[in-house]
């Protein structure tokens, strides 16, 4: 017998259809996260997705704004909800950092969205463009949110006075580059770092090199 939807569902047809962007997006992060962005074609994309090439120039009109939307949805998210956490937060600085630490990791560099900023390291001098927009969207507001914690707890006395821009810088590029490595020298775990254990040292040196005398952190 024929089969009939229940009342309200949507067609198979229509639902598959609204779960395209999505479908190609992923498949986009995989891609370039695999092949970096000069070798992401189109066809490939459409050809992970289950689609034609056609069908992705109907949601994005070049690879740019392909890879733009990829990191608008893989990683400011992410950033959007660490500074709804730092505006919430009444604690302690060094709680504040090590729960934004590991939501940073949990939520996007642990995942295939950590490929990104190694993709950017290797393309940003051959698509400047693409590096301007990532510089704007992701790393001015990651080093903002690091600053301000930072900031924080040197107003509170519960860290010591220090250069809050260059410690900003240190403490990022050390996440970003646990990263970077597990899409480069240590694919596969070839190195055997255990993600876990390399995070918790690093909030721990950051936070003793960060208290100040007398100071619970």
């Amino acid at each position: 017998p024929m089969d009939i939807p229940a009342e309200g569902a949507v067609p198979r047809r229509e639902r598959r259809k609204d779960d395209r962007p999505a479908e190609l997006l992923q498949a986009a992060l995989e891609i370039m996260v695999e092949k970096g962005f000069s070798a992401t074609r189109l066809d490939d994309v459409a050809a992970r997705a289950g689609v034609s090439k056609g069908t992705v120039y109907l949601y994005f009109d070049s690879k740019e704004s392909l890879f733009q939307e990829v990191v608008r949805t893989s990683i400011i998210p992410a950033l959007a909800n660490a500074e709804q956490l730092m505006a919430r937060h009444d604690g302690p600085a060094h709680e504040l950092l090590r729960s934004m630490t590991w939501g940073m990791w949990n939520v996007v560099l642990s995942g295939p969205a950590g490929g990104i900023p190694k993709l950017m390291l290797a393309e940003a001098r051959n698509f400047p463009e693409l590096a301007d927009f990532y510089y704007r969207e992701v790393v001015q507001r990651a080093h903002a949110l690091v600053r301000g914690v930072i900031g924080r707890g040197v107003a509170s006395g519960e860290f010591r006075p220090v250069d809050v821009d260059s410690v900003a810088h240190v403490l990022i590029s050390s996440l970003v580059m646990l990263a970077v490595s597990r899409h480069s020298v240590d694919f596969c775990g070839r190195e055997g770092r255990e993600p876990g254990a390399y995070i918790e040292a690093y909030i721990d040196i950051a936070l003793h090199g960060l208290r100040a005398s007398g100071s619970a952190a």
